[in-house]
């Protein structure tokens, strides 16, 4: 189950990443929300500023799981920390892999494709892991695996940054219908449960904000 939807994901943001289009029906074109995507006013309004909630300081090792252009659109070089990347597109990979290095080839060290549960990394190694914007595409018992893989990857003190969509947004199920259109459905999942998932694992949530989708988590464990 969880391979098809990987795919889905994968296939949906290539496509996007790729500029190519979406063949949507009239009525969902219809939407407001998807006129906010193609002006592209939504992305700023749903956008997780994961600075805000653990800004990545200089000197800092940080993974950026599902990162897409991330290392290129948000400022890596005036934070000055060392940037690793994940990524299921292949398209956004490669992207980054290529023009990365142009940008700053101290600060970047690569993305490799693969998804967030696959983590083949030294144990201790991130001050910082970052994963915004797609917990909402997987089953929360994903998210427990991806947890399971962060955890061991963390220094001692380290923080874990990931959002999660709030059923009770206005946006979410507008927005939840978009995406499922282009190619990768929403699960929509209350905060409790969430808020149980964590408790589960054992981490302590440290900070969390409020967004017009997403609602984000700071965790830590002890």
């Amino acid at each position: 189950m969880v391979v098809s939807q990987l795919q889905a994901v994968a296939q949906r943001f290539d496509q996007e990443y790729g500029g190519k289009s979406f063949e949507l029906p009239d009525e969902v074109e219809e939407m407001a929300v998807f006129r906010e995507w193609v002006a592209g006013s939504l992305t700023p309004r749903i956008t997780t500023k994961f600075w805000e909630v653990a800004r990545p300081k200089k000197g800092q090792r940080c993974l950026d799981l599902g990162c897409g252009l991330s290392f290129l659109i948000y400022p890596w070089k005036e934070w000055k920390a060392v940037f690793v990347g994940q990524e299921i597109s292949k398209v956004a990979q490669a992207a980054l892999n290529q023009r990365g290095p142009q940008l700053d080839s101290k600060l970047f060290k690569g993305v490799q494709l693969a998804p967030a549960h696959k983590l083949d990394y030294e144990p201790a190694t991130f001050d910082l892991v970052i994963a915004t914007g797609f917990s909402c595409y997987y089953p929360l018992d994903y998210w427990e695996r991806v947890m399971t893989a962060v955890k061991p990857c963390l220094k001692p003190g380290g923080h874990f940054i990931f959002d999660v969509i709030n059923p009770e947004e206005e946006l979410a199920e507008n927005w939840a219908i978009l995406e499922t259109y282009l190619g990768a459905d929403v699960e929509l999942v209350d905060l409790p449960h969430w808020r149980g998932l964590i408790k589960r694992m054992g981490a302590k949530v440290t900070k969390q904000v409020a967004g017009e989708v997403f609602h984000t988590y700071r965790v830590q464990w002890p």
